[in-house]
Parts: structure tokens; C-alpha cells; sequence
């Protein structure tokens, strides 16, 4: 765009300078030329009087600065009058036929003032002029186009270069200018954002198989047993069916877990917004927790009547996941609360512990995908995927909300979701 703004601008400026040249010129012309007629008529018509009268000729030239020539009929000066100019130029004087005593005779009154380079310039020279400037601005706008260009050409050269399995090839910035330095640097980060999703669908890949690697191993290792000593030892036989339930239901639930976030990556998870009563929402959750962990103190804050649009069947598997990493990071005996509140008109749903806590560095990756906080940790007790705040923070983005956690380790945790009240379809 600055290219061509200034490619036009040298155009329009030599289309400018030549109309004002012109302008200028044919105003300088006329100007001096209606003086040299008023001269000229005065002199020619008071010319036989002037002979009679013995007109003083000579002061009236050099107080006009001009000069006059008499001439005969065959052209031959008669008589002069006022300086003697150094050159004349036809378009500086005037000639007229005049009677006189002795016949006719021509009066050539010629202008003594210099008319300068443009007022001695013809018309072909002017042409000749602009067509120069012009040819002047054309290999000076080739040449420009020809270097501004120059990084469009090694923007096509690297992009030629980059591949799937090479990504990291970036577009010189430097040499580049204007826009196209603006589209590199664009560029550029639109490589950086493929190579980040590239390298982010990869990790995410080597981290699935690396879950449901381990359930497998699990399972194929009790399967082993089971054939061997499981026909004769009913505990062994108990403890192997029970183990490949167990991590059958664990594989179940990552493929779950893993198929959701993949529907939301490609934005064709469904979303059904309905008006709800929240509060009734998280009592539900509550006495459904009650029936199946019996090892922790459950309480609630809820305050009554808080309704809001939302898409129910979402909110409770947020509320559900965050409550299952509390019943899971919280020891025998411990206390998980649930609350939920209507603040500046907005709906807060929280799930409080004292459990473990969550060490200061790794509480701003908890809602990452497979992150954990403790990498040491086995898939045994107290395992998990590592997806389920990702599924949880999704779905209160995806509401328009905003989730938030406090924690320290031995304190508890503290996980905060906040909705909007009425979220518009």
C-alpha cells in the first residue's frame, strides 16, 4: 500500500509540477506580451506624429526598456532606438506596418527583460521535458518496485521450504519494509501459533499413549495371572477381575476425556443452554458424592433460588471432575465443601478442601492438558490423567466464565468457577 501511495504520489507530483509549469509559463508570456502590445500600439500609432513632434523615442525605449527598430521595406534598419539588446528572441517582439512620410515602414519593438529558461522554453522543448521526467520516474518506480519486492521473492523461497516435519523456518524481517515487513512478522507468528499446535497435538498424542499404555500393561499383566494361578486360587481370581475392571473403567474414562477435548478442539461439541436452578444443581451433586465416598466430611453453602441459562449437564461435569481430585488429593477424614453464591450478578460455584495442596509452581499449569502436579506420581491410588481441569476449564470458557485456584500444600485447595447468570444463546 506505501508503495503504490508513494508511486502515485510521484506520478501526481510530476503531473503537478508540469501544470504549474505550465500555468506559470503561459501567465509570464501573456503578461509580457500584453505589455509589448500596449507598447507597441502607442508607439505605432502616434508614430507620424512623433516625427513632427520629434518625439524623444530614445528615453521612452530605455524607460521601458525595450528597443526599437525602423524598418524599410525591404527590412533594412532605418533607425534605432533605446539599448541594443544582447540576443532577441521572436517571441519577444512585435512587429508592426506603420505610415510615414517616406511610405510605410515596420516598427519592431523587442523586450529587453529577460524571459529566463522557461520563458524561453518552446513548447516542444516542454515536452520534451515532462517526457523526461516521466521516463525518469519509470525506472525509478522499477527500480523501487524491483527492491521492495525483493522480500516477496525470499518470502516464496522459504515458504517453498517449510514442511509438516519442519516447521521452523521463519521469514527475514530485516531487509523487509512497510507491509511486507507487517505480513512477515504476521507470517511468522502464524508459524510459530502451527508450530505450537503442532507440537502441542504431538505431545498430546505421546502423553495418550503413554496413559493408556500403563492400564494396558495392567490389564495384560492380571490377564497372565489369571490364566496361570486363577483356576485354582479364588483370591488371585478375585484380585485380577477386579484389577481389569478397574483399569478398564480408568482406560473408559480417558478415552472419554480424550474424545471431548478433541470434539472441543474442532468446535463441534455440543453446547444445550437451559435455565437451571444452581443451587439445586450442587445440593444434587452433593447427596450423589454422599452416596459413594463415605471416607470424607462433606458439606455446603448454598444459597437458595440462584438460577441462571446454562448448559446443566456441562456444569455438573465440571463441579463433578474438580470434586473428584479433592476425594482424591484429600486424606481419610478430611473436609470437601461445596458453595454456591450469586456475586455482582454473577453465579460462583467453589469446591473447597483441606487436602494436600498443590505446590506454588505448579498451580498455573493444573488446567493444562496431562499436566500433573507431581510427575512421580503412579497411576495407583491417587492417579490421574491429567485432563480433567483442562475439560473443566473449557467448559466455563466456553460458558463465558472464569475459573481460578488457590491452594498450598498442606492448606487444601480452593477451586473457584464463575458463570455469567445469563448467558445469551
Amino acid at each position: 500500500m506505501k508503495t503504490t501511495v508513494l508511486y502515485t504520489a510521484l506520478f501526481g507530483l510530476i503531473l503537478a509540477a508540469a501544470a504549474g509549469g505550465s500555468a506559470w509559463v503561459l501567465t509570464e508570456r501573456g503578461i509580457r506580451m500584453e505589455r509589448m502590445n500596449r507598447v507597441t500600439s502607442f508607439v505605432s500609432e502616434r508614430f507620424p506624429g512623433m516625427e513632427r513632434e520629434h518625439f524623444d523615442l530614445e528615453s521612452f525605449a530605455q524607460a521601458n526598456r525595450i528597443h526599437i527598430d525602423v524598418l524599410g521595406p525591404h527590412r533594412e534598419i532605418l533607425e534605432s532606438y533605446g539599448p541594443v539588446p544582447v540576443q532577441t528572441d521572436r517571441n519577444n517582439e512585435i512587429v508592426r506596418q506603420v505610415p510615414s512620410r517616406k511610405g510605410p515602414v515596420l516598427i519592431r519593438v523587442v523586450d529587453l527583460e529577460s524571459p529566463g529558461f522557461l520563458g524561453r522554453l518552446t513548447t516542444g522543448g516542454f515536452y520534451a521535458i515532462l517526457a523526461g521526467m516521466i521516463a525518469l520516474a519509470a525506472v525509478s518506480g522499477a527500480l523501487l518496485m524491483r527492491r521492495m519486492m525483493r522480500p516477496v521473492r525470499e518470502m516464496d523461497r522459504t515458504i517453498q521450504q517449510i514442511s509438516a516435519n519442519d516447521l521452523s523456518r521463519r521469514i527475514d524481517t530485516v531487509h523487509s519494509h512497510d507491509e511486507l515487513k507487517e505480513l512477515a512478522e504476521a507470517f511468522n507468528k502464524m508459524l510459530d501459533r502451527l508450530q505450537q499446535s503442532y507440537e502441542q497435538q504431538i505431545r498430546f498424542v505421546s502423553d495418550a499413549s503413554h496413559e493408556l499404555r500403563t492400564p494396558l500393561s495392567v490389564i495384560s499383566g492380571y490377564a497372565n495371572l489369571l490364566r496361570r494361578w486363577g483356576g485354582e486360587d479364588k483370591a488371585i481370581r478375585q484380585e485380577s477381575v477386579g484389577k481389569i475392571i478397574e483399569e478398564t473403567e480408568n482406560m473408559r474414562q480417558l478415552i472419554e476425556r480424550m474424545l471431548f477435548l478433541a470434539r472441543t478442539d474442532h468446535n463441534t461439541q455440543a453446547v444445550n443452554l437451559e435455565r437451571f436452578d444452581f443451587s439445586a444443581l450442587m445440593r444434587e451433586i452433593l447427596e450423589e458424592t454422599r452416596l459413594i465416598d463415605t471416607e470424607h466430611v462433606l458439606s455446603s453453602h448454598l444459597e437458595p433460588g440462584i438460577t441462571g441459562t446454562a448448559d446443566r449437564a456441562l456444569v455438573k461435569q465440571a463441579v463433578r471432575a474438580v470434586l473428584e481430585n479433592s476425594m482424591k488429593f484429600t486424606p481419610k477424614g478430611g473436609e470437601i465443601s461445596l458453595s454456591c453464591r450469586q456475586r455482582d450478578g454473577k453465579i460462583e460455584l467453589a469446591v473447597r478442601d483441606n487436602g494436600i495442596g498443590i505446590p506454588a509452581e505448579s498451580l498455573p499449569h493444573i488446567f493444562d492438558r496431562f499436566y500433573k502436579a507431581d510427575a512421580s506420581r503412579t497411576r495407583g491410588e491417587k492417579g490421574s490423567s491429567g485432563l480433567g481441569l483442562s475439560i473443566v476449564k473449557w467448559i466455563v470458557k466456553r460458558h463465558g466464565g472464569q475459573i481460578c485456584a488457590r491452594s498450598s500444600p498442606g492448606a487444601g485447595t480452593t477451586v473457584t468457577m464463575v458463570f455469567p447468570k445469563n448467558l445469551e444463546t
